[in-house]
Protein backbone atom coordinates (compact mmCIF):
# COMPACT_ATOMS: atom_id res chain seq x y z
CA UNK A 1 0.00 0.00 0.00
CA UNK A 2 2.69 2.24 0.75
CA UNK A 3 4.27 1.62 -2.21
CA UNK A 4 1.59 2.23 -4.43
CA UNK A 5 0.72 5.63 -2.62
CA UNK A 6 4.42 6.52 -3.04
CA UNK A 7 3.92 5.20 -7.15
CA UNK A 8 0.94 7.26 -7.50
CA UNK A 9 2.64 10.98 -5.57
CA UNK A 10 5.64 10.57 -7.51
CA UNK A 11 4.21 10.26 -10.93
CA UNK A 12 1.63 12.98 -9.77
CA UNK A 13 4.35 15.58 -9.08
CA UNK A 14 6.90 14.48 -11.38
CA UNK A 15 6.52 17.12 -13.72
CA UNK A 16 7.54 19.39 -11.27
CA UNK A 17 11.00 18.43 -11.71
CA UNK A 18 10.85 18.07 -15.46
CA UNK A 19 8.43 20.79 -16.18
CA UNK A 20 11.24 23.16 -18.01
CA UNK A 21 12.92 20.28 -19.82
CA UNK A 22 9.16 18.88 -21.25
CA UNK A 23 8.27 22.37 -22.12
CA UNK A 24 11.01 23.15 -24.02
CA UNK A 25 10.73 19.32 -25.97
CA UNK A 26 7.02 19.89 -26.99
CA UNK A 27 8.03 23.76 -27.32
CA UNK A 28 4.85 24.93 -24.82
CA UNK A 29 5.32 27.43 -22.27
CA UNK A 30 5.95 26.94 -18.58
CA UNK A 31 1.86 27.92 -17.84
CA UNK A 32 1.51 25.54 -20.68
CA UNK A 33 3.67 22.59 -19.40
CA UNK A 34 1.76 23.30 -15.85
CA UNK A 35 -1.36 21.44 -17.19
CA UNK A 36 0.29 18.27 -16.23
CA UNK A 37 -0.38 19.20 -12.78
CA UNK A 38 -3.51 20.98 -13.21
CA UNK A 39 -5.35 17.98 -15.40
CA UNK A 40 -4.87 14.86 -12.88
CA UNK A 41 -5.70 16.73 -10.18
CA UNK A 42 -9.73 17.55 -11.13
CA UNK A 43 -9.95 14.55 -12.55
CA UNK A 44 -8.80 12.79 -9.21
CA UNK A 45 -11.84 15.19 -7.43
CA UNK A 46 -13.99 13.99 -9.89
CA UNK A 47 -12.94 9.98 -9.79
CA UNK A 48 -12.85 10.21 -5.96
CA UNK A 49 -16.33 9.93 -5.59
CA UNK A 50 -17.43 8.36 -8.82
CA UNK A 51 -14.92 5.37 -8.46
CA UNK A 52 -15.60 4.47 -4.66
CA UNK A 53 -19.46 4.79 -4.92
CA UNK A 54 -19.92 2.91 -8.37
CA UNK A 55 -17.42 0.68 -6.85
CA UNK A 56 -18.88 0.36 -3.58
CA UNK A 57 -19.29 -3.62 -3.76
CA UNK A 58 -16.32 -4.70 -5.56
CA UNK A 59 -13.56 -6.35 -3.60
CA UNK A 60 -10.88 -3.63 -2.65
CA UNK A 61 -8.16 -5.33 -3.53
CA UNK A 62 -9.38 -5.72 -6.99
CA UNK A 63 -9.69 -1.94 -7.77
CA UNK A 64 -6.25 -1.60 -6.03
CA UNK A 65 -4.51 -4.01 -9.06
CA UNK A 66 -6.87 -2.14 -11.18
CA UNK A 67 -5.70 1.56 -10.61
CA UNK A 68 -2.04 0.34 -10.49
CA UNK A 69 -2.56 -0.97 -14.06
CA UNK A 70 -3.95 2.56 -14.94
CA UNK A 71 -0.90 3.82 -13.56
CA UNK A 72 1.88 2.04 -15.21
CA UNK A 73 -0.33 3.12 -18.35
CA UNK A 74 -0.02 6.43 -18.28
CA UNK A 75 3.48 6.48 -17.80
CA UNK A 76 4.94 4.35 -20.18
CA UNK A 77 2.49 6.57 -22.91
CA UNK A 78 4.04 9.70 -20.89
CA UNK A 79 7.61 8.37 -21.78
CA UNK A 80 6.61 7.71 -25.65
CA UNK A 81 4.66 10.60 -25.94
CA UNK A 82 5.10 11.71 -29.63
CA UNK A 83 3.29 15.36 -28.54
CA UNK A 84 2.37 16.99 -25.80
CA UNK A 85 -1.84 16.01 -26.46
CA UNK A 86 -0.43 12.68 -25.72
CA UNK A 87 0.86 13.29 -22.47
CA UNK A 88 -2.06 15.66 -21.00
CA UNK A 89 -3.80 11.92 -22.26
CA UNK A 90 -1.54 10.26 -19.50
CA UNK A 91 -2.46 12.68 -16.82
CA UNK A 92 -6.07 11.87 -17.29
CA UNK A 93 -5.41 8.51 -16.64
CA UNK A 94 -3.09 9.69 -13.41
CA UNK A 95 -5.82 12.04 -12.29
CA UNK A 96 -8.48 8.52 -12.53
CA UNK A 97 -5.97 6.91 -10.45
CA UNK A 98 -5.37 9.45 -7.62
CA UNK A 99 -9.18 9.47 -7.28
CA UNK A 100 -9.81 5.64 -7.02
CA UNK A 101 -6.54 4.35 -5.15
CA UNK A 102 -6.56 7.29 -2.56
CA UNK A 103 -10.33 7.18 -1.52
CA UNK A 104 -10.54 3.73 -1.51
CA UNK A 105 -6.60 3.17 0.14
CA UNK A 106 -6.52 5.29 2.82
CA UNK A 107 -8.84 3.69 5.46
CA UNK A 108 -7.47 0.07 5.00
CA UNK A 109 -5.14 0.10 7.47
CA UNK A 110 -7.21 -1.06 9.87
CA UNK A 111 -8.14 -4.23 7.63
CA UNK A 112 -4.78 -5.03 6.78
CA UNK A 113 -2.94 -5.52 10.58
CA UNK A 114 -4.58 -6.19 13.98
CA UNK A 115 -6.38 -3.61 15.27
CA UNK A 116 -3.79 -2.24 18.20
CA UNK A 117 -0.88 -1.18 14.83
CA UNK A 118 -3.74 0.45 13.11
CA UNK A 119 -2.52 3.48 14.26
CA UNK A 120 1.28 2.59 13.32
CA UNK A 121 0.22 1.17 9.88
CA UNK A 122 -1.81 4.04 9.01
CA UNK A 123 1.15 6.63 9.86
CA UNK A 124 3.48 4.47 7.40
CA UNK A 125 0.88 3.95 4.32
CA UNK A 126 0.85 8.27 4.68
CA UNK A 127 4.70 8.31 5.32
CA UNK A 128 4.84 7.36 1.36
CA UNK A 129 3.50 11.42 0.54
CA UNK A 130 6.54 13.39 2.16
CA UNK A 131 8.86 10.31 0.75
CA UNK A 132 7.48 10.64 -2.94
CA UNK A 133 8.48 14.45 -2.52
CA UNK A 134 12.11 13.62 -0.67
CA UNK A 135 13.04 10.76 -2.89
CA UNK A 136 10.69 10.12 -6.11
CA UNK A 137 10.74 13.96 -7.30
CA UNK A 138 14.49 14.86 -7.13
CA UNK A 139 15.77 11.11 -8.29
CA UNK A 140 13.22 11.38 -10.89
CA UNK A 141 14.38 14.85 -11.66
CA UNK A 142 18.09 13.32 -11.67
CA UNK A 143 17.24 10.77 -14.10
CA UNK A 144 15.76 12.88 -16.32
CA UNK A 145 19.02 15.42 -16.02
CA UNK A 146 21.25 12.61 -16.95
CA UNK A 147 19.07 10.41 -19.63
CA UNK A 148 15.75 12.28 -20.42
CA UNK A 149 12.57 13.43 -19.04
CA UNK A 150 11.42 10.07 -21.07
CA UNK A 151 13.50 7.66 -19.08
CA UNK A 152 11.78 9.26 -15.68
CA UNK A 153 8.55 8.17 -16.40
CA UNK A 154 10.16 4.53 -18.10
CA UNK A 155 11.44 4.32 -14.27
CA UNK A 156 8.30 5.19 -13.12
CA UNK A 157 6.05 2.56 -15.09
CA UNK A 158 8.43 -0.36 -14.08
CA UNK A 159 7.43 0.62 -10.54
CA UNK A 160 4.00 0.53 -11.16
CA UNK A 161 3.94 -2.47 -12.68
CA UNK A 162 5.95 -4.28 -9.90
CA UNK A 163 3.48 -2.61 -6.91
CA UNK A 164 0.85 -4.07 -9.40
CA UNK A 165 2.53 -7.58 -8.94
CA UNK A 166 2.74 -7.20 -5.08
CA UNK A 167 -0.57 -5.84 -4.58
CA UNK A 168 -2.24 -9.26 -6.36
CA UNK A 169 0.84 -11.52 -4.46
CA UNK A 170 0.60 -10.29 -0.85
CA UNK A 171 -2.52 -8.25 -0.37
CA UNK A 172 -5.47 -10.70 0.87
CA UNK A 173 -9.04 -10.44 -0.74
CA UNK A 174 -10.65 -6.99 1.10
CA UNK A 175 -14.68 -7.66 0.21
CA UNK A 176 -16.41 -4.30 0.70
CA UNK A 177 -17.60 -3.80 3.53
CA UNK A 178 -18.97 0.00 4.46
CA UNK A 179 -20.91 0.94 0.83
CA UNK A 180 -20.15 4.33 0.40
CA UNK A 181 -23.31 6.30 -0.39
CA UNK A 182 -23.50 9.89 -2.09
CA UNK A 183 -26.27 10.76 0.64
CA UNK A 184 -22.79 10.18 3.38
CA UNK A 185 -21.03 12.48 1.25
CA UNK A 186 -23.38 15.18 1.09
CA UNK A 187 -24.14 15.01 5.21
CA UNK A 188 -20.02 15.57 5.43
CA UNK A 189 -20.39 18.57 3.22
CA UNK A 190 -22.85 19.50 6.02
CA UNK A 191 -20.76 19.00 8.77
CA UNK A 192 -19.28 22.29 10.56
CA UNK A 193 -15.89 20.30 10.92
CA UNK A 194 -15.93 19.23 7.40
CA UNK A 195 -16.52 22.59 6.31
CA UNK A 196 -13.63 23.78 8.13
CA UNK A 197 -11.56 21.07 6.69
CA UNK A 198 -12.70 22.60 3.27
CA UNK A 199 -11.88 25.75 3.57
CA UNK A 200 -8.35 25.46 5.28
CA UNK A 201 -7.33 23.08 2.63
CA UNK A 202 -8.47 24.95 -0.01
CA UNK A 203 -6.71 27.70 0.72
CA UNK A 204 -3.28 26.42 2.05
CA UNK A 205 -3.17 23.82 -1.24
CA UNK A 206 -3.62 26.68 -3.72
CA UNK A 207 -0.92 28.77 -2.04
CA UNK A 208 1.45 25.66 -2.03
CA UNK A 209 0.66 24.32 -5.70
CA UNK A 210 0.42 27.80 -7.14
CA UNK A 211 3.98 28.20 -6.25
CA UNK A 212 5.81 25.16 -5.67
CA UNK A 213 4.90 23.84 -8.57
CA UNK A 214 6.97 26.58 -10.67
CA UNK A 215 9.78 26.53 -7.82
CA UNK A 216 12.18 24.59 -10.81
CA UNK A 217 11.69 27.70 -13.20
CA UNK A 218 12.52 30.05 -9.75
CA UNK A 219 15.50 28.38 -8.89
CA UNK A 220 16.80 28.28 -12.39
CA UNK A 221 15.99 31.63 -13.60
CA UNK A 222 15.97 33.50 -10.97
CA UNK A 223 18.32 32.01 -8.28
CA UNK A 224 20.76 30.87 -11.00
CA UNK A 225 20.64 27.69 -9.58
CA UNK A 226 22.66 24.86 -12.28
CA UNK A 227 20.29 21.94 -13.56
CA UNK A 228 22.42 19.96 -12.02
CA UNK A 229 22.05 21.23 -8.15
CA UNK A 230 18.19 21.43 -8.58
CA UNK A 231 18.36 17.85 -7.29
CA UNK A 232 19.96 19.06 -4.15
CA UNK A 233 17.38 21.49 -3.78
CA UNK A 234 14.51 19.28 -4.18
CA UNK A 235 16.17 16.78 -1.78
CA UNK A 236 16.40 19.49 0.96
CA UNK A 237 13.05 20.84 0.65
CA UNK A 238 11.55 17.03 0.52
CA UNK A 239 14.02 15.89 3.51
CA UNK A 240 12.14 18.76 5.31
CA UNK A 241 9.00 17.69 4.50
CA UNK A 242 9.50 14.45 6.41
CA UNK A 243 10.62 16.38 8.57
CA UNK A 244 7.25 18.29 9.40
CA UNK A 245 5.51 15.28 8.29
CA UNK A 246 6.62 13.55 12.00
CA UNK A 247 6.45 16.98 13.76
CA UNK A 248 2.91 17.09 12.62
CA UNK A 249 1.77 13.68 13.51
CA UNK A 250 2.40 14.23 16.99
CA UNK A 251 0.81 18.09 17.36
CA UNK A 252 -1.86 17.66 15.40
CA UNK A 253 -3.00 14.81 18.34
CA UNK A 254 -2.84 17.30 20.49
CA UNK A 255 -3.25 20.88 19.00
CA UNK A 256 -4.88 19.93 15.63
CA UNK A 257 -5.73 23.68 15.69
CA UNK A 258 -2.37 25.13 16.15
CA UNK A 259 -0.73 22.74 13.85
CA UNK A 260 -2.67 23.56 10.68
CA UNK A 261 -2.14 27.58 11.27
CA UNK A 262 1.73 27.18 11.75
CA UNK A 263 1.97 25.18 8.54
CA UNK A 264 0.41 27.92 6.59
CA UNK A 265 2.59 29.91 8.49
CA UNK A 266 5.45 28.51 7.31
CA UNK A 267 4.40 28.45 3.95
CA UNK A 268 3.20 32.45 3.52
CA UNK A 269 6.88 33.39 5.39
CA UNK A 270 8.50 31.22 2.74
CA UNK A 271 6.87 32.21 -0.34
CA UNK A 272 6.49 35.61 0.57
CA UNK A 273 10.65 35.68 1.31
CA UNK A 274 11.48 34.11 -1.88
CA UNK A 275 11.42 37.05 -4.09
CA UNK A 276 13.81 38.66 -2.18
CA UNK A 277 16.12 35.88 -0.35
CA UNK A 278 15.62 33.15 -2.73
CA UNK A 279 17.67 35.15 -5.35
CA UNK A 280 20.75 33.46 -3.34
CA UNK A 281 21.42 29.83 -3.13
CA UNK A 282 22.07 29.80 0.78
CA UNK A 283 18.51 31.89 1.39
CA UNK A 284 16.29 29.60 -1.60
CA UNK A 285 17.77 26.54 0.42
CA UNK A 286 16.48 27.91 4.04
CA UNK A 287 13.48 29.32 2.59
CA UNK A 288 12.90 25.47 1.21
CA UNK A 289 13.83 23.87 4.65
CA UNK A 290 10.85 26.33 6.40
CA UNK A 291 8.37 25.39 3.43
CA UNK A 292 9.01 21.76 3.28
CA UNK A 293 8.60 21.37 6.99
CA UNK A 294 5.32 23.78 6.73
CA UNK A 295 4.09 21.88 3.99
CA UNK A 296 4.96 18.24 5.27
CA UNK A 297 2.48 19.08 7.40
CA UNK A 298 -0.79 20.20 5.58
CA UNK A 299 -1.44 16.39 4.35
CA UNK A 300 -1.76 15.01 7.65
CA UNK A 301 -3.69 18.23 9.26
CA UNK A 302 -5.86 18.05 6.73
CA UNK A 303 -6.94 14.54 7.16
CA UNK A 304 -6.73 14.10 10.47
CA UNK A 305 -9.49 16.85 10.25
CA UNK A 306 -11.80 14.98 7.48
CA UNK A 307 -11.53 12.21 9.24
CA UNK A 308 -12.69 13.54 12.66
CA UNK A 309 -15.64 15.00 11.52
CA UNK A 310 -16.71 11.46 10.52
CA UNK A 311 -15.50 9.08 12.40
CA UNK A 312 -18.19 6.57 11.38
CA UNK A 313 -17.70 6.68 7.66
CA UNK A 314 -13.26 6.66 6.93
CA UNK A 315 -13.82 5.66 3.28
CA UNK A 316 -16.38 8.73 2.63
CA UNK A 317 -13.93 11.40 4.80
CA UNK A 318 -10.93 9.73 2.74
CA UNK A 319 -13.28 10.89 -0.53
CA UNK A 320 -14.13 14.29 0.59
CA UNK A 321 -10.08 14.63 1.20
CA UNK A 322 -9.27 13.41 -1.71
CA UNK A 323 -11.57 15.29 -3.76
CA UNK A 324 -10.91 18.87 -2.29
CA UNK A 325 -6.99 18.28 -2.26
CA UNK A 326 -7.21 17.25 -5.49
CA UNK A 327 -9.25 19.79 -7.07
CA UNK A 328 -7.50 22.57 -5.53
CA UNK A 329 -4.02 21.16 -6.19
CA UNK A 330 -5.24 21.31 -9.73
CA UNK A 331 -6.57 25.43 -9.51
CA UNK A 332 -2.97 25.97 -7.87
CA UNK A 333 -1.01 25.28 -10.93
CA UNK A 334 -3.85 26.72 -12.86
CA UNK A 335 -4.08 29.82 -11.69
CA UNK A 336 -0.41 29.79 -10.97
CA UNK A 337 0.38 29.30 -14.77
CA UNK A 338 -1.83 31.89 -16.07
CA UNK A 339 0.13 34.82 -13.42
CA UNK A 340 3.62 33.21 -14.64
CA UNK A 341 2.71 33.88 -18.19
CA UNK A 342 1.38 37.22 -17.78
CA UNK A 343 3.74 38.65 -15.08
CA UNK A 344 6.89 36.79 -13.39
CA UNK A 345 7.60 33.90 -11.17
CA UNK A 346 8.22 36.70 -8.29
CA UNK A 347 5.03 37.41 -8.76
CA UNK A 348 3.40 34.34 -8.42
CA UNK A 349 5.25 33.38 -5.37
CA UNK A 350 3.55 36.95 -3.41
CA UNK A 351 0.23 35.70 -4.34
CA UNK A 352 0.52 32.20 -2.93
CA UNK A 353 2.22 34.12 0.35
CA UNK A 354 -0.28 35.96 0.71
CA UNK A 355 -3.43 33.25 0.18
CA UNK A 356 -1.59 31.35 3.09
CA UNK A 357 -1.60 34.52 5.23
CA UNK A 358 -5.60 34.05 4.46
CA UNK A 359 -5.36 30.79 5.61
CA UNK A 360 -3.47 31.29 8.03
CA UNK A 361 -5.95 34.08 9.71
CA UNK A 362 -9.31 32.07 8.95
CA UNK A 363 -7.78 29.57 11.48
CA UNK A 364 -7.00 31.90 14.12
CA UNK A 365 -9.90 34.18 13.24
CA UNK A 366 -12.41 31.32 13.98
CA UNK A 367 -10.97 28.41 16.69
CA UNK A 368 -14.83 27.30 17.32
CA UNK A 369 -15.25 26.46 13.85
CA UNK A 370 -11.94 24.29 13.70
CA UNK A 371 -12.82 22.07 15.91
CA UNK A 372 -14.00 18.63 14.97
CA UNK A 373 -17.25 17.62 15.62
CA UNK A 374 -17.75 14.16 16.93
CA UNK A 375 -15.23 11.83 18.82
CA UNK A 376 -11.65 11.87 18.55
CA UNK A 377 -10.61 9.15 16.13
CA UNK A 378 -8.95 8.13 13.32
CA UNK A 379 -9.33 6.56 10.70
CA UNK A 380 -9.18 2.26 11.40
CA UNK A 381 -10.41 2.80 14.75
CA UNK A 382 -12.67 0.25 15.88
CA UNK A 383 -15.49 0.31 18.27
CA UNK A 384 -16.48 -2.23 21.16
CA UNK A 385 -17.52 -4.80 18.93
CA UNK A 386 -14.63 -4.95 16.46
CA UNK A 387 -16.12 -2.66 13.54
CA UNK A 388 -13.83 -0.68 11.75
CA UNK A 389 -15.06 2.90 12.72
Amino acid sequence: MTMGIFSIVTTEILPIGLLTSIGSGFTVSDGTAGLMMTMPGYLAAVAAPTVTVATARIDRRLMLCACMFLLASANFIAAAAPGYWAMLVSRVLVGIVIGGFWSIGAGLAGRLVPAESTRRATAVIFSAVPLGSVLGVPLGTLIGGLAGWRVGFAVMGVLSAAVLVALAVLVPPLPAEQVTRLDVLRGMIRNVGSRFALLATFLIVMAHFSTYTYVTPFLERVTHVSSGSITVFLLTYGAAGIVGNFLSGAAVARHPHAAFGVAGGLIAFATLAFPVLGRWDAGAIALLIVWGVGYGAVPVCSQTWFARSAPHAPEAASVLFTASFQATLSTGALVGGLVVDRTSLSTVMMLGGTTAVVMMMTVLAFPSASRPVGPRSSPGHRDDQGRVA
